[in-house]
């Protein structure tokens, strides 16, 4: 059992690896050449040739005829697949759309948590000429960000910890995270001025299943400059009356 054991752990770490890779692509990295993924990562360059090879195997790495290795079109089935799952249904766009407006044009989003990370799975784009741009997808720390602590409503003791570390903060920040999240639930929305970033401001409201857990943050974001107390103040109906709308519509994790 042991030696099984130890396959698995191997396993594993392997797979973790190979995820890690992966995720070494991105808009600004479309193509990696296997001393750019060796140094990245740390790893011997055999580990990573032969990562590099086992994904080429199974389509999630393309090697280009100048050697560089780009996403494989293995990809692409997952990746319709992901967007099909996570398409919003016509009242939800609908509801991001209108919450933008009501805003005066701040961009409106919908965020989930995912482990220890808070993921943006929808976007209206507000019409304000300066504006906060986040891509569908992109991982953002759970920590930081009125959505994060909208997002940590009912987290465990555990859960607080280990976001808590993640963060680097010490100990006492889960306290900080726990508080937080009492005050989000207790007003039913959050506000966060330059939690993750400089100069970026935001207010979320959560989205719950007919269980009433929260399952998503509703929010909007923007500049700080934008985010005046009052300002805010007069977004809370609009954002209010959406989180209640995406709740009824019971698309992100109702009883079915």
């Amino acid at each position: 059992m042991g030696t099984a054991a130890g396959e698995g752990g191997e396993g594993v770490r392997s797979v973790l690896r190979a995820l890690d890779l992966l995720a070494l692509f991105d808009e600004s990295h479309r193509s990696r050449s296997v001393r750019e993924l060796t140094d990245a990562t740390g790893l011997a360059k055999s580990t990573v040739v032969r990562l590099v090879a086992t994904l080429e195997q199974r389509g999630l790495l393309w090697s280009r005829g100048d050697g560089r290795l780009t996403p494989g079109a293995g990809l692409l089935r997952w990746a319709a697949l992901a967007q099909d799952a996570w398409r919003l249904p016509p009242e939800a766009v609908e509801c991001l759309r209108v919450l933008s407006v009501r805003s005066g044009g701040e961009s409106a989003r919908i965020y989930i948590r995912q482990g220890g990370s808070r993921v943006c799975v929808a976007q209206h784009e507000g019409t304000q000429q300066l504006r906060h741009v986040v891509r569908i997808g992109e991982e953002m720390p759970l920590w930081a960000g009125a959505s994060g602590h909208v997002l940590l409503i009912g987290g465990s003791a555990r859960t607080l910890s280990r976001v808590a570390a993640a963060a680097g903060r010490g100990p006492d920040f889960a306290s900080v995270l726990a508080e937080r999240a009492r005050l989000a639930a207790e007003r039913g929305f959050a506000v966060s001025h330059g939690e993750r970033a400089d100069g970026v401001s935001a207010v979320a409201a959560p989205v719950t299943d007919a269980a009433g857990q929260v399952v998503a943050a509703v929010g909007l974001g923007g500049p700080t400059s934008r985010f005046t107390e009052e300002r805010v103040e007069s977004f809370c109906p609009a954002l209010a009356e959406a989180a209640k709308r995406l709740s009824e519509l019971g698309f992100l994790g109702g009883s079915g």
